[in-house]
């Protein structure tokens, strides 16, 4: 059966699996009330939004506890749009990829203005073109797609990593999913239901998840086997192509835990234009070819604070790998001993007591120094008041 000319028939197929074999429990796909939506019902673009932006890099298994705090704290646009960035980045530590709640607080003051205060709660404010969507900060096609088909049940497709290794086995396409891209969108664009939009894309997610998964796909349950190329004439473990591996780059970091006489503890808050911009961190920096561990902690704490620290005790090293890079840390105990400390390369310097450290929103990799830190002081260790 040709595929290109079976879009009715994959439709078919897809909503009767789904029917019986969907996800339709996921919360934000949900009324208020718990009840699924009618066919062009429309709920909560609020709840769909931050589910989304959630979901980028992020698992529905992990993002569902955060979603639901998130909820808790921040029922409404309004209460978004009100918030402080502080507490924002403090609920969303842990979740990683932090430049998306510096996005979503943006995009609350953005959405505010087009909403209303007090109005967001009916989704008939809130816009529901593609554009409107993608001209907000971290939103992209398939994330737009994706909000407005789930929240008023439109057609507009989507094409996020599930989709694509959907239609590279549909299609058994000899081309990697980003060279391919232009092609996957015209076939997400052919297929998508304007009957059933919504539960149309969710099936789509569904099945990318549950039986086309990216190893040992369940072919011979798959709705879609009779008109999958890949399955009839290829191994689908072979689509989509590879895209080439880059090497991530391996770097060096020395971390200082400065404190003064009181026992109190430095840290520093980044730039908000800076990576992961307003969380707070231990001050340091990359290690230079050149020098020592310990010289790098000297140098690089001369240079961000303007002061001079004796380096002392070895607390901890472990390595962290993020999506760019993999770091080496090594953090070591300091002593301060003269200069007056300036944010020379943050935004705020704080003496915090040890016991105050999860009061504020750290990189995850600073999870690890922190809870190793509490053993060195006998501090019983705690847990983030929103986890």
């Amino acid at each position: 059966m040709d595929i290109i000319d079976s879009p009715q028939d994959i439709q078919n197929k897809l909503l009767e699996w789904f029917m019986t074999n969907g996800r339709h429990w996921i919360p934000w796909k949900l009324k208020r009330d718990g009840s699924i939506p009618k066919s062009g019902e429309s709920i909560s673009p609020y709840e769909i939004w931050i589910a989304e932006v959630m979901l980028q890099q992020t698992q529905l298994r992990v993002v569902i506890p955060y979603w639901e705090r998130w909820m808790k704290i921040f029922p409404s646009l309004t209460d978004l749009a009100d918030a402080d960035l502080h507490n924002v980045l403090l609920l969303w530590q842990g979740l990683g990829y932090y430049s998306r709640a510096n996005r979503i607080h943006e995009s609350s003051k953005l959405l505010i203005q087009c909403v209303g205060f007090n109005r967001d709660l009916d989704p008939q404010s809130w816009p529901s073109g593609i554009d409107q969507w993608m001209s907000l900060p971290g939103i992209g096609r398939s994330t737009a797609g994706s909000i407005i088909s789930s929240a008023f049940d439109l057609p507009t497709p989507i094409l996020d990593g599930n989709v694509k290794r959907i239609f590279s086995r549909l299609l058994a396409s000899e081309r990697t999913s980003s060279k391919d891209e232009k092609r996957l969108w015209e076939f997400s664009s052919l297929l998508i239901s304007n009957l059933k939009p919504r539960e149309f894309n969710q099936a789509l997610m569904d099945l990318g998840a549950i039986i086309c998964t990216p190893k040992k796909p369940s072919c011979s349950f798959c709705p879609l086997k009779d008109f999958c190329v890949a399955y009839a004439k290829y191994d689908p473990h072979d689509f989509p192509k590879k895209e080439m591996i880059k090497r991530n780059p391996y770097q060096e970091v020395g971390i200082g835990l400065v404190f003064n006489k009181n026992g109190e503890l430095l840290i520093d808050q980044r730039l908000e234009t800076s990576n992961m911009g307003g969380m707070w961190e231990f001050p340091g920096g990359k290690k230079n070819t050149d020098e020592s561990i310990k010289e790098t902690i000297e140098r690089e704490i001369l240079e961000e604070l303007g002061i001079v620290v004796k380096v002392g005790t070895k607390l901890l090293s472990f390595d962290h790998a993020y999506s760019h890079k993999k770091i080496h840390f090594t953090v070591h105990l300091c002593e301060w001993t003269s200069g007056e400390p300036k944010p020379l390369a943050s935004q705020k310097l704080l003496w915090v007591s040890p016991e105050k450290l999860f009061d504020f929103p750290f990189p995850a990799a600073n999870s690890k120094i922190i809870s190793e830190l509490y053993k060195h002081l006998g501090i019983e260790k705690q847990t983030l008041n929103h986890q």
